[in-house]
């Protein structure tokens, strides 16, 4: 594979051409009263995991129109006093998985809430929240179940229950809600921009190659899955074009980006063909944070810079949090 997108400095200026709804923020204003109607009875069960150096929280809580959504809270072992805290998404097909495997943020001496993701969970790994919305004909996969009508599409669900994840986050006792980061790669970075947009109070934000920007040009420069999902609906669905990209304009991690502020640490990959770079730099550039950087991976696809972005955060992360 070589790079396929823009040129590096040509990316550093690039803008989108996502034309933002003039209703998006009364759309997300209506979005969250609405989940936040519901009781958000977030409820933390120890359970047993053979780790020494961990305690771990089965979460549930209320997301999108109160369905229970789960996760895991990771606590360094012995914790007393509330500690700040990294909420984290994730990536497009995947659960919250097993408990053992989220170890790196309690590890750095943060409390560690991870997420789990309504409908998925059947690919890389294994999730335990349904989705209970139907949807009218769709692509197989999530990026156009519901994708008629922003009210109806899939990712109002995802995102609501992520900003709803925040709020069950920083309810826990041992949690200083006053310390918050959300992070996230692919899916998750997406989420985490959505999030950093809808959540004004956060101190860190960290999108991982995110997914989920920039719509009208990742739709078109890359043949690959997940954005594919769209264009193969669009082959079926002829004369809908408009329709869906009014309903995607809602969700482009573009638009939230423009309405985040605090700092923030971003990671792209040259040769992603996933989430292409220029995507990637749309929602940076628009990114209105005064505090913000990107890693650039140049010879990486969409597994960016892997453990290196984990150091890099693990070097960056900690002085936002701890500041």
């Amino acid at each position: 594979m070589t790079q396929f997108d823009l040129p590096l400095d040509q990316l550093r200026t690039y803008r989108s051409e996502s034309v933002e709804p003039g209703d998006f923020d009364a759309f997300w204003a209506e979005t969250l009263g609405e989940a936040r109607a519901h009781p958000l009875d977030a409820r933390f069960e120890a359970v047993p995991t053979g780790l020494a150096t961990v305690e771990t929280y089965d979460v549930t809580f209320g997301g999108f129109d109160g369905h229970p959504v789960r996760g895991w809270l990771v606590l360094p072992a012995g914790t007393t006093e509330p500690l700040p805290v990294v909420v984290e998404f994730l990536g497009y097909g995947g659960g919250r998985g097993l408990p053992h495997t989220h170890l790196l943020w309690a590890s750095a001496g943060f409390a560690h809430f991870v997420m789990d993701t309504r409908g998925q969970g059947s690919g890389w790994a294994t999730g335990d929240t349904p989705d209970p919305v139907g949807s009218a004909p769709s692509f197989p996969g999530f990026m156009t179940r519901g994708v008629e009508d922003p009210y109806t599409y899939y990712y109002r669900r995802l995102f609501t229950d992520a900003v709803r994840a925040v709020e069950a986050a920083r309810s826990h006792p041992l949690v200083d809600a006053s310390r918050t980061a959300v992070t996230g790669g692919s899916q998750g970075g997406g989420i985490t921009l959505a999030v950093a947009g809808l959540v004004p109070d956060l101190v860190a934000v960290a999108p991982d190659v995110p997914f989920l920007c920039d719509f009208p040009r990742a739709t078109t420069v890359t043949d690959r899955m997940p954005y594919r999902e769209i264009g193969s609906y669009l082959k079926t669905h002829r004369g809908r074009v408009r329709q869906v990209a009014e309903t995607l304009a809602h969700f482009d991690g573009v638009h939230f980006a423009a309405r985040a502020t605090a700092p923030a640490l971003f990671s792209t990959a040259l040769e992603d063909l996933t989430c292409p770079p220029s995507t990637v730099f749309a929602a940076f550039n628009a990114y209105a944070g005064e505090e913000k950087a990107i890693e650039v991976y140049d010879f990486n696809d969409h597994e960016g810079g892997g453990v290196f972005q984990q150091a890099a955060q693990l070097r960056w992360l900690p002085g936002r949090l701890r500041g």
